[in-house]
């Protein structure tokens, strides 16, 4: 049994992830900020504001195996509507959280030879009409995987996913009906909008040691859309 930090771990992929490593038989410190996690075995859930540079980081073993930074926002608009404090408001969240918490779980990571999985979007590597906002932060993350995990290796892992469209209540606004749900499937290869547990699993895969050669890398999980023409 191992040991995981899932940040944000009570809503679509995060809470995909954590139910996914404890049904693995796996130890999990997981976060929430307004939604109200479910009681699992092996889990301990910790409120947490990861835009709050003074919130309390939940207490930490020695050692850990992997971190999963999962909080993320999907704010489409036209470009001319931009406002500084929204394009900041998306940063914190997106990735002044990320360095926070990696910040504060290094040393159990180090420790732990860990391996740490963030989260960017079909859309930093292809361009979609009113992404500016989420494009920005989510292409930092790239950045940022791919810094850090020239940083610290040989020791710990860093690698991101990059999904398409996921069926959770990030992008509930996109899917709200059974049409935008058929219509967002049919612009994908695979003629269907991801599911959270499709990208908890790629995460999973990234987190462990079946993963172990792999790191400095964005794993697109997207049902074909950024690299296929049907």
């Amino acid at each position: 049994m191992k040991t995981y930090l899932v940040i944000g771990g009570t809503s679509g992929i995060g809470a995909a992830l954590v139910k996914m490593l404890s049904d693995q038989g796996h130890k999990v410190i997981a976060t929430y900020n307004s939604t109200t996690p479910q009681e699992l075995d092996n889990v301990s859930f910790h409120q947490l504001d990861v835009t709050d540079e003074n919130a309390t980081m939940p207490e930490l073993p020695d050692a850990i195996a992997g971190l999963a930074y999962c909080p993320g926002a999907i704010n489409l608009l036209p470009f001319k509507r931009l406002k500084k404090e929204n394009i900041q408001a998306d940063f914190d969240l997106q990735v002044g959280g990320a360095v926070r918490a990696i910040q504060h779980a290094l040393e159990p990571l180090k420790n732990g030879k860990g391996s740490v999985v963030m989260f960017s979007t079909v859309a930093v590597q292809s361009g979609f009409n009113f992404h500016t906002q989420v494009a920005m932060s989510k292409g930092a993350i790239e950045g940022l995987t791919r810094a850090l995990a020239a940083e610290l290796a040989p020791t710990v892992r860093v690698n991101a996913i990059a999904p398409s469209i996921t069926d959770t209540p990030l992008a509930s606004r996109l899917l709200s009906s059974d049409d935008k749900k058929e219509a967002n499937a049919k612009r994908h290869p695979l003629q269907k909008i991801g599911a959270p547990e499709d990208i908890a699993n790629a995460a999973s895969f990234l987190l462990n040691d079946s993963s172990s050669w792999i790191t400095g890398q964005v794993l697109q999980v997207d049902g074909g859309i950024s690299t296929l023409k049907v």
